[in-house]
């Protein structure tokens, strides 16, 4: 599987361990930086992550920073992308389940890495159930084309 992933400085550590644990599992991924701890803007980060998500160049995107909060309000601001900060795999389910959610954030400084592995695993193994969570999906949709004008 292809995986689109990047963080801003306060999520460097994390990133590097969940590249090496989806690396080892089979998947290729593609990083959109940052590569060092010296601070830097999500947005810049969150942006080219989301945009090749959403053309269907990485089948899911991670993000990280401190929080995994900003990160992710920048990545939904681009149409088509559900972005999902989660602390748990209850809820990493959930949302790939009932959301079809394609980005996964997370915060470096919230959920310890051996968490956060589970919740990566989980994330992207988890399948969208489709019919009645469909319809809600497609009045986010609806939402996003009014707005994006």
């Amino acid at each position: 599987m292809k995986i689109a992933i990047g963080c801003d400085h306060g999520g460097f550590e994390l990133k590097q361990e969940i590249i090496s644990f989806l690396k080892s599992e089979g998947h290729e991924v593609k990083d959109f930086g940052t590569d060092t701890k010296d601070s830097c803007d999500y947005p810049d980060i969150a942006l080219p992550v989301a945009e090749a998500v959403t053309a269907k160049e990485y089948r899911f995107g991670i993000l990280i920073c401190g929080t995994g909060i900003g990160i992710g309000i920048s990545a939904n601001k681009v149409p088509g992308i559900r972005a999902a900060l989660c602390s748990d795999t209850f809820s990493a389910h959930a949302t790939r389940q009932h959301n079809d959610a394609n980005i996964l954030t997370l915060g470096q400084r919230v959920v310890g890495s051996g968490l956060a592995l589970d919740i990566v695993k989980t994330f992207i193994s988890a399948e969208f159930e489709g019919d009645r969570h469909l319809k809600r999906i497609n009045k986010i949709s609806e939402i996003e084309k009014k707005y994006s004008k």
